[in-house]
């Protein structure tokens, strides 16, 4: 017992910054109930929602009334694996375009691994389905599918794939998926300008590499740039702002140890590599990123919210000049907060595991 004492003393003191509770009484009501595991969700243009439950639903909410999507593909959900992120095309509007990412073993049963599919919408049913991207090969590893989806500006799509529990092989082989940031063209194409298009045997998607498991991604109206979060190991989350190109450092470099308390590496930087923006120590198992900028949530403003899973509440990290300032704690032991998303009123929605997507009062 004195040594774990003494290790949480060493925790309080190494934390980066305070992370002070209870400053903003924000209230929810429950808006969309008894959801399980709410992955992800967005809303269409007439502000109802799709919503993403991991065991493998696509859930059409609107007026009070929950409908399933039909004709899905094939998603595998066990342990991480399910279905995962879900986002608009830029330009649904015009063409319809629907993107989710979902582990899937592509009729190979030996395994799974993530795949990237865009459907339309008709009547309710997936339809014109299309694979964006596979990775490969399967595995029987059930962790670390990632998988959040983005758009940034000029319409490419970018999205993460994790490490699938292979820390020593994947994130620092370009010629292997997992571990990694891709981006494509909407339709799938390799973007000609992608970093390692012309280096031999490397997958020429990926966008940067030596990620660990980012589960949130978002495009910063301020920078125009792609920001994720990734899972640690025990301590170690992080927050990275993406470079072209970037090495990571995952695990060669991380603030975190194995789940059993030894190390797998002493080094927290390594020169040619990117450090993070910032880190959790203790980890807070982020989940979901959004960006409040010029919102009705005043308090709320120039920053980023994102979901503790392990801590159970809502986390908002305030930004100054790109770097995180301050962090307070919001709606406290709600449950595992798994999603975050504005609605077309600028209204905040939080889904949370076993209980539903609540939306953010005073």
């Amino acid at each position: 017992m004195r040594y774990h004492i003494f290790y949480i003393i060493i925790l309080i003191f190494i934390l980066p910054l305070d992370i002070r509770s209870k400053e903003d009484n924000f209230k929810y009501e429950i808006v969309v109930p008894s959801l399980e595991i709410p992955w992800s969700f967005t809303f269409l243009p007439d502000n109802s929602i799709l919503i993403n439950e991991k065991k493998g639903e696509i859930i059409h909410f609107n007026n009070g009334k929950k409908t399933k999507i039909k004709n899905l593909p094939e998603i595998i959900s066990i342990n991480q694996g399910g279905l995962m992120d879900i986002e608009l095309h830029p330009e649904y509007d015009k063409n319809g375009w629907i993107y989710i990412s979902y582990s899937s073993s592509n009729d190979n049963k030996k395994g799974s691994n993530t795949s990237i599919m865009r459907f339309k919408l008709t009547n309710l049913e997936a339809t014109d389905k299309e694979i964006i991207y596979k990775a490969i090969p399967n595995s029987k590893r059930t962790l670390h599918y990632g998988s959040r989806i983005v758009f940034d500006n000029e319409n490419y799509l970018f999205f993460s794939i994790g490490d699938r529990g292979n820390r020593d092989l994947n994130p620092q082989d370009l010629s292997r998926d997992g571990g990694k940031i891709y981006r494509l063209h909407d339709d799938g194409r390799i973007p000609i300008d992608n970093p390692f298009v012309n280096l031999k045997d490397a997958k020429k998607g990926i966008f940067s590499y030596g990620h660990r498991n980012p589960q949130g991604m978002l495009f910063n109206s301020e920078d125009e740039k792609v920001w994720i979060h990734e899972h640690g190991p025990r301590g170690g989350d992080e927050l990275n702002i993406l470079q072209i190109g970037g090495n990571y450092g995952w695990p060669l470099a991380s603030y975190g140890i194995n789940y059993i308390g030894t190390k797998f590496t002493n080094k927290t930087s390594i020169d040619g590599m990117v450090d993070p923006l910032h880190y959790w120590v203790p980890s807070i198992a982020p989940s979901g990123l959004i960006q409040v900028v010029k919102s009705k949530y005043k308090s709320l403003n120039n920053s980023l919210l994102i979901g503790s899973l392990k801590f159970q509440y809502l986390h908002q990290c305030i930004l100054k000049d790109g770097k995180v300032i301050e962090e307070k704690k919001l709606l406290e032991e709600i449950g595992r907060v798994r999603s975050i998303e504005i609605d077309n009123f600028g209204d905040i929605y939080v889904g949370v595991e076993n209980l539903g997507i609540v939306k953010l009062t005073k």
